[in-house]
């Protein structure tokens, strides 16, 4: 049996927040799910692909858009906010508090029940059960809910305390379950517009939000509710009855973290709720793709296409690792934190583009320090980094103050870096039309973004197809007295504190900048293309994609360079821009490749293999690559 969930949510925070209720839920069920999401533009973006990227069977998704949409311009379903927009609610969740009062007319007509959580609830249980209590409703009710378990309602929790009209405790909102059908059939929706009419007349506001017109619509007529019995929604507020829910662990079905203090809150259990919760928040969810037993479920044609591609695959390929970590599905979690959108992005502003895993987080503040512009960041890892991540950010005085850094988290998967993937979610992500492609473990020059921004404006470049290289340099010193300006810099190339970039190692990927001509240069200078060069460069954000099957050490960024020469994009050198690599440990990958002749073996083949696709795409023009690798 298909079993339906409707959930509001909006913003960054609820779309992370909805992330461990589902994780909870996909961890007990053993039947089909339909998650319906009423959402913000923001959430919507976030979850739509976080779905179509984790690619859980037997899980179909619905978005219903809360956005304030004009009349006539309304995609079935939609809904508007002026449904409830002119409700004043105290609540900390704004208007989208609101929102699940007009479920019956925001879900499809012919969708009959539903059960409707917060974002802020765990599931300890299959929540098949829950769904089963349906059949238990007599003819006349049409909404389950458990009581309050605060003294809210009854009026007593402060002098002059006015709460709106309840039966008795009142009951709480956090779980729900609508008989969507019958609620038309009585005219819901005409039944709580008239009740809150009437209440805020007197009341002014709502202080719970949707619950106030809930509890008062039940207050005027008892039979429409069916009492869920209290195990169903522990509710962790301070001064909640919650205690009284439960004798043993195992009465427990659904946790209710509805206060703002949500796990800081006091409950002599708290401990124990706290890791039932922390366990869903870290799980990793990748597990959670397992099939249903005894559930043909139909495959999405995105699994099936990835299905077939995993079977053709050779195991007795030398590279058959590579290809299958080319064909994994990671799992992908976009703006993972508050980020403003533009409104309207400057035609020449630009935004840093780089990707990283756990090691090399501490480079964070410092680019903050030296970019003020846009970020667009892919980052590498497990669940439980990403919550040890979030942490860090926002415990950060540099970090939790910007507002422009879009931090997409790319879940982890398979033996190799997905470096190129990386990549290539962080520049799909990018508002600005103009992107500098960067690793993180560089810093820019202080200024470079107005001074790139100026470049793009005198350069001309949106009338011309040009990738502008901003010269790398390194030091092999942990701490370093960043230049000021390039005169600074070329002292300390004179003296030995700083060298360009590979110089010691792998003079090719960036010998064609020409730094002795860069030295003296006042204007930029055009360089050919040659063999390895592997520059960084700003370029529109509609330049070609990484190539994905490069993954861990090796020549992602070389044919990435390669490509934007095959599709004649003049490369230009920057005077006055400059970039400074900042020492660390080598990567595990690089690693692997000096110490596997296997793996050198099979970065060839893949060289060969991205030769031959570059001629199909390129034709002649693409065979001086071939003749360049060759001699």
């Amino acid at each position: 049996q298909l079993l339906h969930v409707a959930i509001v949510c909006a913003g960054h925070n609820a779309s992370r927040d909805v992330v461990t209720l589902v994780k909870s839920i996909l961890f007990h069920r053993k039947n089909p799910l339909h998650f319906h999401f009423i959402t913000d533009s923001v959430a919507h973006q976030i979850l739509q692909m976080l779905f179509q990227s984790w690619m859980v069977p037997s899980v179909h998704v619905s978005f219903y858009n809360a956005d304030d949409l004009k009349a006539g311009t309304c995609p079935p379903f939609a809904l508007s906010q002026h449904e409830v927009s002119w409700i004043p609610n105290k609540h900390y969740s704004g208007i989208y508090g609101l929102m699940k009062l007009t479920l019956t007319k925001a879900l499809p007509s012919n969708l009959s029940k539903v059960i409707v959580l917060d974002t802020d609830i765990t599931f300890a249980t299959d929540i098949a059960e829950l769904w089963a209590v349906f059949g238990k409703f007599s003819d006349k009710q049409v909404i389950g809910l458990v009581e309050n378990q605060s003294d809210w309602y009854l009026g007593n929790l402060w002098k002059n305390h006015k709460p709106w009209p309840a039966l008795g405790r009142g009951f709480n909102t956090g779980v729900i379950l609508l008989l969507l059908d019958r609620l038309r059939r009585l005219g819901w929706e005409q039944m709580w517009r008239l009740m809150a009419e009437r209440e805020l007349m007197s009341m002014l506001s709502t202080s719970l939000a949707d619950q106030d017109i809930f509890n008062a619509v039940i207050k005027q007529d008892p039979a429409l509710v069916y009492r869920l019995p209290c195990f169903w929604n522990v509710q962790l507020s301070d001064h909640t009855r919650s205690e009284q829910c439960y004798t043993e662990v195992s009465d427990l079905k659904v946790i209710h973290w509805n206060s703002p203090k949500k796990l800081r809150v006091k409950n002599k259990h708290v401990e124990f709720f706290r890791n039932l919760y922390l366990t869903f928040l870290e799980y990793d969810g990748n597990l959670l793709r397992r099939e249903l037993f005894g559930c043909a479920s139909l495959p999405s044609p995105p699994s099936n296409k990835l299905q077939r591609a995993l079977e053709e695959l050779d195991e007795d390929d030398p590279c058959y690792d590579f290809r299958r970590q080319h064909l994994t599905q990671h799992r992908i979690h976009l703006f993972f934190l508050q980020y403003e959108f533009l409104a309207l992005p400057h035609p020449t502003d630009v935004t840093l583009v780089a990707q990283l895993s756990m090691d090399r987080l501490q480079m964070l503040e410092a680019i903050c320090k030296h970019w003020a512009g846009p970020i667009s960041l892919a980052l590498y890892m497990s669940d439980a980094e990403a919550q040890q991540f979030l942490r860090y950010a926002q415990a950060s005085e540099v970090l939790s103050t910007r507002r422009n850094v879009a931090y997409h988290i790319v879940y982890k998967e398979g033996q190799f870096y997905p470096i190129n993937l990386l990549r290539n979610v962080a520049l799909a992500n990018t508002q600005t039309p103009y992107v500098f492609l960067t690793d993180i473990d560089f810093l820019p020059m202080y200024g470079l973004y107005d001074y790139l921004r100026n470049s793009i404006q005198q350069l001309e470049l949106p009338q011309r197809k040009a990738a502008l290289i901003v010269p790398a340099f390194e030091t092999l010193h942990y701490r370093l007295t960043f230049p000021k300006s390039k005169a600074e810099l070329l002292s300390m190339l004179d003296m030995g504190s700083l060298y360009t970039f590979r110089y010691h190692v792998w003079p090719k990927g960036h010998a064609p900048t020409d730094y002795a001509k860069w030295r003296t240069a006042t204007v930029p200078y055009r360089v050919a293309w040659q063999p390895d060069f592997e520059p960084y460069v700003v370029v529109r954000r509609d330049c070609p994609k990484y190539d994905q099957r490069f993954v861990g050490f090796g020549w992602n960024k070389v044919s990435h360079i390669m490509e934007l020469d095959a599709q004649e994009y003049e490369l230009l050198v920057l005077p006055n821009a400059f970039m400074i690599h900042m020492p660390h440990a080598p990567s595990f990958d690089i690693s692997k490749f000096r110490l596997s002749a296997g793996y050198r073996g099979c970065l060839q083949t893949l060289r060969e293999e991205f030769h031959q696709d570059l001629s199909r795409r390129y034709g002649a023009a693409a065979l001086k690559y071939l003749t360049a690798e060759r001699s």
